[in-house]
C-alpha cells in the first residue's frame, strides 16, 4: 500500500541526549546516568496513510530486557507502529530512537519478523537460505554468506526444531512452520531488539509452544522482544510489559498494573462487551496465581 504523508519534522534530539552504552552492553546504564537507556524511544509520534492519520501523537518509551505486547484493536495502528519506528513507512511527524539512536543509525541491532501473510512464501529459495539472509545486516550485501553462516543458520533451525527442514522449499512448508523458518531468521541476526508482528497468529498450538519457549530465550540473554499480539488471554501469560493502542496511546506499563478493566475499556470502547469474559477470566487467573503463591510460601 503506497502512502502519502505530510513531510516529515526532523524534531529529534541531539545524539547526546541518550548516550548508547559501551563494550556491547546496549541500554545498560552509563555513568552519569540516572536511568538505562531505553530499548524503544518515541516522541510525538504521527502516522498517516493517504493523509489521514492512522497514528497520534504517540509518546512511548519501553525498557530493554523484557517481552512486551502491543494490543488494541483491528485499525488500531499496531502494525503501523512497529513498521514506523523500523523506517519500514515515513513518519509525519516526531521521531523514534533504539536504544538512543534513530533507527538507520542502529539496524544492526534490529530483528524483525512481519505478518505472515505480507510474505511471498512462492519465492523459489529454501528455508536454510531464508535464515541465512538474517547474516547480510552484519556481512553487507557484497559479502556472500559463507561456511559460518551456513553452519549459524542450521543452529537457528534447529532453536526452532527445524533443521531437518532446512532444504525445504518454503512453499512446501505449513504455515507454522513458515513461521518457525522467520523466527530462525531474526535469530540468525544477532539483534538486540526484535519487532514481531503477531507471530502467534493462526499457528498451531506446538508452534505457538515452540515461539513462547523462544520468546523466553531471548529475555533470558537479555533482549527485547515487542510483540503485535491479538490474544487478551494470554497476555498475563507471556508478557512482562503490555503497550494498549487505539490510534492513540491508552496505555503502557508492566502487564500486573497496566493490563486492567479499566485500561481495556478505554481501548477497546464497546467492543469490550464480547471482550468482558476474557476481563474477567484475567483477573480470575491473576487472583488464582496470587493465591498458589501465598499457598506456596505457606507451605514452606
Amino acid at each position: 500500500m503506497q502512502t502519502q504523508t505530510a513531510p516529515t519534522l526532523d524534531r529529534q534530539p541531539s545524539a547526546n541526549t541518550h548516550p548508547q552504552a559501551q563494550n556491547g552492553q546496549v541500554g545498560a546504564q552509563s555513568p552519569g546516568q540516572s536511568a538505562p537507556v531505553p530499548a524503544l524511544e518515541v516522541h510525538d509520534l504521527t502516522v498517516a496513510y493517504h493523509r489521514k492519520p492512522v497514528l497520534w501523537d504517540i509518546d512511548l518509551s519501553l525498557p530493554a530486557g523484557n517481552l512486551i505486547a502491543i494490543i488494541g484493536p483491528n485499525g488500531a495502528g499496531k502494525s503501523t507502529l512497529l513498521k514506523a519506528v523500523m523506517g519500514l513507512l515515513p513518519i509525519a511527524s516526531g521521531w523514534a530512537r533504539i536504544h538512543g539512536k534513530p533507527w538507520h543509525e542502529q539496524r544492526q541491532l534490529i530483528g524483525y519478523v512481519p505478518q505472515r501473510e505480507s510474505v511471498d512464501w512462492d519465492f523459489p529459495t529454501d528455508a536454510l537460505d531464508v535464515v541465512m539472509m538474517g547474516a547480510y545486516g552484519r556481512l553487507g550485501w557484497m559479502r556472500r554468506p559463507g561456511k559460518a553462516e551456513r553452519k549459524a543458520a542450521l543452529h537457528c533451525l534447529e532453536q526452532v526444531g527445524m533443521a531437518s527442514f532446512a532444504d525445504r522449499q518454503i512453499s512446501q512448508l505449513s504455515g507454522g512452520q513458515q513461521q518457525r523458518v522467520f523466527l530462525a531468521r531474526a535469530l540468525a541476526q544477532q539483534a538486540q531488539i526484535y519487532f514481531m508482528d503477531e507471530p502467534f497468529a493462526g499457528v498451531d498450538a506446538a508452534t505457538e509452544s515452540a515461539i513462547v519457549t523462544l520468546l523466553q530465550e531471548l529475555k533470558a540473554q537479555g533482549k527485547t522482544v515487542i510483540v503485535v499480539h491479538h490474544d487478551l488471554e494470554t497476555v498475563r501469560e507471556y508478557f512482562d510489559w503490555v503497550v494498549l493502542l487505539n490510534m492513540r496511546l491508552l496505555a503502557a506499563g508492566p502487564v500486573e498494573t497496566t493490563f486492567t478493566r479499566e485500561n481495556l475499556q478505554k481501548t477497546y470502547g464497546g467492543k469490550l462487551t464480547v471482550l468482558s469474559a476474557v476481563a474477567d477470566a484475567v483477573a480470575l487467573v491473576a487472583a488464582r496465581q496470587a493465591q498458589f503463591a501465598r499457598e506456596g510460601k505457606g507451605a514452606k
